[in-house]
């Protein structure tokens, strides 16, 4: 380090707040859940101030206790301040933990501002021969600036810095001394901190005055200059001026003595920050801290032990305490990209190459491979290129050319690395490249890895995608596709219409970073214990689901129009009835027109709330607590619904019928849902409504073919079997176990009555109950849906829980070990973290802790029906049967057989749904065939 006695004082809370809202669109989450963006924001901006500056002396100033000698004079002093983000909160023991670890002292004074600290400090230091840089974005620091003492200000996206002097100051301020911002700030007073200042008097006024009179004091012994009602309100204000300009004033005595060998710029433990940094997930920053500390090029072996064909070096980039938020955004980390970044990207185009890369890539251990390829439909797609990756830094990119011949020979040669069933095959969305293979009659096989899974099952509550977790992870920023072939719309290009030099490093940087994550995130899977959910489910799962995504499902056409028809029937009917309780024609579709008609013609609602645009709220919300109050609201609610059925499936679903097999190819997500669920997509099948007969009759469209019947099986009830399970609830677990209908007995014991007394209004309730536990439900929700009174549904949970007793003390169990963990865990191990289960705010730990009642019963369901899956892929394939695994659909799902497989094939999904996990409580399968979905469930 430098020797020359240069000491920088940094503002630590404006740190960490810019820090924190740099990341406020796209906060940063390790996988427990922990908002990490001040801690990061901070960090990096601290190691880059010591990369670039070097200073000799250094000191981070927090802070200290509620309320400073400024609350004496004026007990309002800063009242208007919003709440410290719970982040920020959060994120100060971890700041104080890495400072310590870096060996640089924290400062703060109890009952003084941070400003009065590094004011008395600047003044200390400068009389000592130093030159102070107060690294801060708050203006009132500008009083302090003298010729060695100065405001620093780091440089936006690695620009030059900004040092703030005495001559910087005078011009930026228009002011003949620094000294004179203190009555500046005092004439014009700060909302931030409210101080109140002269009445009528912003900053414009401001700098007039202290052109013309200079100082505070002497503006007010000249009021009489003043005109109109500038000059009253000025007189009136007097008192408060100068009380603003005294609660403007850093103080310079601060009980805090300069010892300057405390704050020499010492190496840090690096051992110390390492462990800390690794419970942060800062990876990139520590060999970014370990850099900046060291003499050598080269981080050690722990930190990187990659060996690279290039000595670029990372530029720099600063974090600008001043800037907007948007260019914080780009500015709070020193990411680095392809140019600066250490690699080999290769090429190999030649026959021969390849095949010495084959041999190379059959040698590993482990390999990372990504596909490029024209489209992101897979039943379409074409290659246009693969890429490998076995070691960071280093990747090989295959270019396959568009004549598909000769397209399936390169393919060909690269065949015995995707079937060898030792090398472990990596990709990020695995399925995907799995799909697009099979077009070239190519079967990944052997032990696989994706990327993506693995940090789905670390952090299932974020985000997953490849560029995201780049840069969130390996602190580098991936080349975006859109700089190589255009923005989305019809003019976008191909990979394949850019360079040879450009398709090389897109692809191989993809695997590259590719198989970094796998680097990071193997090791962290073990450590969460969360390698046997990654392995025995959700990475066999990804091969049944790419199955059954190919398989598809046959869809009727001719139904579908047929439902069409009868629907915009029920339509016209349906408006017929609304025009006439409206005494008018208008048009349903427009929120506008049938707010004037409820809320002006009607007056449903004389309290009736309008949206930003000026007119009523009319969503489904809006309308459900109106709908006692007019026949028209139910008609007007049915509408919507079969309107929606209508445009979102009947008319839709033939649209995406592949010409080629006249089928429908959904696509499962298997990581979107933080339960563990699976969501369907493109299109959604999942969400097909089956609460009224219309929605059911959609079902009749999916068919089987011919020679084929269609084969439906469905848990019963089994989120109620597991809550009964999981929480040991003996007087749920008996009902089960006698096979008693759960609803019916749970009403029994509600109503204290003989089972086969209960009415159909009680087994309603308990349902409503039973339910609505599971989803922390209470008496407001409870009323709300059955229509009793909030007393009444009180007293029904009141019951409920006499009635099963540990269901409640299991509950309760859940919320306290969550607090305590941060999560909570299914059956078989799979975690949900609970970020906000400690919040101080109500409604946000109120939603924390009935996740982690729900969380653990639909995790528990989402992978006993997931282990159901691989059980009868695997039975189907062994036993080389022609059924096919068609559709997962929450609890249930959907099979096409040949019609001499049907009753074998209809025991066997029975047996193994119902065994795929061994519970106290039987699970129940049942079993229906049809010609199609309809006639089967």
């Amino acid at each position: 380090m430098t020797t020359d006695k240069r000491l920088f004082l940094i503002d630590a809370y404006a740190m960490i707040f810019r820090g924190y809202y740099a990341f406020i669109k796209n906060p940063r989450l390790s996988t427990k859940g922990l908002d990490t963006s001040a801690i990061f924001g901070f960090t990096n901006s601290l190691i880059e101030l010591i990369k670039r500056e070097r200073p000799s002396h250094l000191a981070v100033v927090f802070d200290v206790g509620r309320t400073n000698v400024r609350h004496e004079d004026y007990s309002d002093y800063k009242a208007n301040r919003a709440e410290t983000p719970e982040a920020i909160i959060l994120a100060k023991p971890y700041i104080h933990q890495i400072l310590e670890a870096m060996h640089i002292p924290i400062l703060g004074v109890e009952g003084y501002e941070a400003d009065d600290v590094i004011g008395t400090l600047s003044c200390k230091a400068s009389d000592k021969g130093y030159n102070v840089f107060m690294v801060t974005p708050d203006k009132d620091f500008a009083q302090l600036v003298t010729d060695k003492v100065k405001i620093y200000k780091p440089g936006l996206k690695g620009g030059d810095v900004e040092i703030l002097g005495v001559e910087e100051v005078k011009t930026k301020y228009e002011v003949d001394d620094p000294k004179q911002i203190i009555d500046y700030l005092g004439m014009m007073g700060d909302a931030v901190d409210n101080i109140p200042g002269l009445e009528g008097v912003g900053e414009k006024t401001a700098k007039k005055f202290i052109k013309e009179y200079g100082s505070m004091e002497n503006l007010l012994a000249h009021t009489n200059e003043l005109k109109g009602k500038l000059k009253e309100k000025v007189e009136a204000s007097a008192e408060r001026g100068l009380l603003s300009k005294k609660l403007a004033t850093i103080l310079l005595d601060a009980p805090i003595d300069f010892k300057e060998e405390d704050y020499d710029l010492e190496t840090p433990d690096f051992d110390k920050v390492k462990e800390i940094f690794e419970e942060l997930e800062f990876r990139r920053l520590y060999e970014n801290l370990y850099r900046t500390f060291s003499t050598e090029t080269l981080a050690p072996a722990e930190v990187s032990d990659v060996k690279t064909s290039t000595s670029a070096k990372p530029q720099v980039t600063q974090l600008d305490l001043f800037a907007n938020f948007e260019e914080l955004n780009e500015a709070t980390s020193s990411k680095s990209n392809i140019k600066e970044n250490d690699h080999l990207y290769q090429f190999v185009d030649q026959p021969k190459a390849m095949r010495m890369l084959l041999n190379n890539l059959l040698a590993q251990p482990a390999v990372c491979f990504d596909t490029e390829t024209t489209s992101l439909n897979e039943l379409e797609a074409q290659l246009i290129g693969i890429s490998f990756s076995y070691k960071a830094g280093l990747a090989y990119y295959i270019p396959i050319p568009e004549d598909q011949e000769k397209a399936q020979e390169i393919v060909e040669i690269f065949r015995p690395f995707f079937e060898d069933e030792k090398v472990l095959k990596i990709a990020h969305n695995l399925k995907y490249d799995f799909k697009v293979l099979k077009n070239y009659n190519i079967e990944v096989k052997g032990p696989m890895y994706d990327t993506m899974i693995a940090h789905y099952l670390l952090n299932p509550d974020g985000r997953h995608g490849m560029d995201y977790l780049s840069e969130m992870y390996l602190n580098y920023t991936p080349i975006p596709i859109e700089s190589l072939i255009g923005k989305k719309g019809k003019n976008q290009l191909t990979l394949r219409g850019v360079s040879l030099e450009e398709q090389t490093a897109y692809a191989a940087e993809d695997a590259d970073i590719t198989f970094q994550l796998y680097q990071l995130f193997a090791p962290q899977l073990i450590k969460e214990n969360l390698e046997e959910v990654f392995k025995t489910i959700e990475m066999p799962l990804m091969l049944v689901l790419a199955k059954m995504e190919l398989i598809g499902v046959k869809l009727d056409s001719e139904w579908l129009k047929k439902e069409s028809g009868d629907l915009e029937n029920d339509l016209r009917n349906l408006e017929t009835k609304i025009f006439e309780l409206s005494e008018e024609e208008f048009n349903m579709n427009s929120p506008k027109q049938l707010g004037e008609i409820l809320f002006e013609k009607l007056k449903l609602d004389p309290k009736a709330k309008k949206t930003k645009t000026g007119q009523y709220a009319t969503s489904e919300d809006v309308l459900q607590k109106l709908a006692s109050k007019h026949e028209i609201i139910a008609l007007i609610l049915d509408y919507r619904q079969l309107q929606k059925l209508k445009s979102t499936y009947v008319d839709a679903l033939p649209n995406q019928i592949d010409p080629i097999d006249n089928r429908v190819h959904t696509t499962y997500a298997q990581t979107v849902a933080a339960t563990g669920r699976l969501a369907s997509v493109n299109p959604n099948l999942q969400n097909i409504p089956i609460r009224t007969l219309r929605g059911q009759q959609i079902r009749g469209a999916f068919v089987a073919d011919k020679g084929y019947k269609i084969i439906s099986a469905d848990y019963s009830q089994i989120e109620l079997r597991l809550i009964a399970e999981i929480s040991d609830e003996l007087n749920m677990i008996e009902a089960f176990q006698n096979g008693e209908d759960i609803h019916a007995a749970t009403a029994a014991k509600l109503f204290k009555i003989p089972i086969e007394e209960v009415s159909k209004t009680q087994r309603s309730q308990a349902k409503s109950v039973n339910f609505g536990i599971i989803y922390g439900q209470g008496a407001f929700g409870l009323a709300d849906q059955t229509g009793m009174s909030r007393s009444e549904a009180k007293a029904m949970i009141d019951a409920y829980f006499q009635t099963y007793p540990r269901l409640k003390e299991y509950m309760s169990e859940q919320v306290e070990n969550a607090r305590k963990n941060g999560y909570v865990v299914t059956m078989l191990g799979r975690k949900r973290h609970l970020k906000d289960i400690n919040s101080s705010n109500f409604v946000v730990k109120g939603h924390a802790e009935r996740n982690a009642v729900n969380a653990p019963i639909q995790g528990s369901a989402a992978d006993i029906i997931k282990l159901a899956m691989i059980k009868i892929d695997n039975i189907l394939t062994e036993k080389q049967l022609k059924t096919k695994m068609l559709l997962q659909v929450h609890d249930e799902l959907i099979f096409e057989a040949p019609l001499d497989e049907v009753d074998e094939v209809s025991t066997i999904i029975k047996d193994a749904m119902e065994s795929a996990y061994s519970t106290k409580v039987p699970l129940t399968v049942e079993v229906g065939v049809g010609d199609n979905w309809l006639e089967a469930h």
